[in-house]
């Protein structure tokens, strides 16, 4: 039975108040808050995340297919799965897909994953969505989104969840809309946008769907429906039978906001992290029409537990003010540094370092077991040469051995802080280090490996490793 074997979620460190929004504009304090991506994280840096706490257990070689999900890809042309494919290492032969244009993105790609699944084409398929969506600051859709990334790894053998049953319909609707040369979104009027585009599509969708599948709202322990606010998402669930208080996900919009393709995926795995063995889940995803597919939990999911759980990361936050974020984002012009002009980027250099840069890969010497970042062909402990076999650096722990805050280095959070660190089992490396409190940041501190956007140059974007606190 084709389900999903594995799951993995990713919500950013920084946390902006609505209220802080609402007040810097002169309106009515709204509750809640919501997730923003750090100025070094785009849509590819956030999947990566999802999908390293999703293969958790899982070696690289293992994976077949990799679609990646989402309406705000850093490239119009360049493949972005192709990109987390190396960040992860899953090599050469493995199918990348991009998948775009809406909001049901995500969950296609789980359509999409299970038919090569049940067609035999593939025996394990990672799906992941992120997104980064932006709205006109002192707009309904700047309060309303929010940042975040998840995957899931589906499979037919091993599952935490089996799907049983799929229905989808298309709506052709101008309600929620970007042009392709525009950063934020547009949207219609709002009693439009919620009633002939989400509310009616929805309810229309799901009941359809509990006909075909010959089931009733009562058949499901839990229902997860993915929806830009609580109020969109009441008025549905109460349509078609649902009990908001025992059987309706929290569509985490006052916790993260709506987050795009990635949250159909992000609120499954909250069902999933809660769910028993035996539940039957009913997940329905929004955009230009609707998703929607029964699962079933099974005995495995315990084996599932204790990855990065939406309730530790929603957890773990720092706040941030709404004048950083407008600078994060490019909505508040500034002076450029008096600096040289940046050399640019070579496209082939890139190309020699995609295994020791995207995938963070050092050495570890066979003659003495020395550990040692970046790959040199003389082992700088027993000096012999040539004699080594590749040593992955991401998925270890370190600690800070030395620290530098450089308040003059250019930065759009300045001071820039750089650290060398000593990793578990050896080898060091000097990095920057990223979500953090400047005034935290101590000799000793342990930090993990976060891949980032290092910098922008002439429309490329280089990815490279920072550390960050542990989360």
């Amino acid at each position: 039975m084709v389900g999903i074997k594995s799951f993995g979620v990713y919500i950013p460190f920084y946390r902006l108040s609505r209220e802080e929004i609402s007040t810097f504009w002169g309106g009515l304090p709204l509750p809640g808050e919501r997730a923003v991506a750090s100025y070094d994280e785009d849509a590819v840096t956030m999947a990566v995340e999802a999908c390293r706490d999703c293969l958790k257990g899982f070696g690289p070689q293992e994976i077949d297919e990799l679609y990646l999900a989402s309406t705000t890809f850093p490239y119009g042309e360049k493949q972005s799965a192709a990109l987390v494919a190396a960040a992860l290492d899953l090599g050469r032969e493995v199918l990348t897909i991009d998948l775009a244009g809406s909001l049901r993105s995500g969950t296609g790609g789980a359509r999409l994953a299970a038919g090569a699944i049940q067609g035999k084409r593939a025996r394990n398929v990672l799906v992941c969505a992120s997104d980064l969506r932006l709205g006109l600051p002192n707009g309904p859709k700047e309060l309303e989104l929010g940042d975040g990334a998840a995957a899931l790894l589906l499979s037919d053998s091993g599952v935490v969840a089996t799907i049983d049953q799929m229905y989808s319909c298309s709506n052709e609707i101008y309600d929620v809309y970007r042009p392709a040369e525009e950063r934020c979104l547009r949207s219609w009027e709002d009693r439009f946008v919620r009633e002939k585009g989400y509310v009616e599509t929805v309810a229309e969708a799901v009941a359809a769907a509990l006909k075909k599948f010959k089931m009733t709202a009562r058949d499901f322990s839990r229902a997860v429906f993915s929806a830009p606010n609580s109020g969109y998402l009441s008025t549905v669930a109460k349509m078609l039978g649902f009990d908001l208080k025992t059987q309706v996900q929290d569509s985490l919009c006052n916790a993260v906001g709506a987050s795009g393709t990635a949250q159909p995926l992000l609120l499954l795995a909250a069902a999933l992290e809660e769910a028993g063995p035996g539940e039957k889940i009913l997940w329905v995803s929004y955009g230009d029409g609707c998703d929607v597919i029964a699962l079933t939990v099974t005995n495995e999911i315990s084996r599932a537990r204790g990855r990065n759980t939406v309730k530790r990361l929603l957890a773990s936050k720092g706040k941030l003010s709404y004048q950083k974020y407008l600078r994060w984002r490019g909505f508040l012009p500034a002076e450029p540094p008096a600096r040289p002009r940046q050399e640019p980027v070579s496209a082939v250099a890139l190309w020699r370092d995609r295994k020791c840069g995207m995938a963070l890969y050092g050495v570890k010497c066979r003659r003495c077991g020395t550990v040692q970042y970046p790959v040199q062909r003389i082992c700088m402990e027993c000096r012999s040469k040539d004699d080594f076999e590749y040593y992955l650096f991401a998925d270890k722990q370190g600690k800070i051995t030395t620290f530098s805050h450089d308040s003059l280095a250019v930065s759009p959070d300045p001071p820039s802080t750089v650290a060398v660190v000593d990793f578990e089992g050896g080898g060091r490396i000097m990095m920057d280090v990223t979500d953090r409190d400047p005034a935290e940041v101590t000799i000793g501190m342990p930090v993990e490996m976060t891949f980032r956007k290092f910098r922008e140059i002439e429309g490329i974007s280089v990815y490279w490793w920072k550390c960050r606190p542990v989360r």
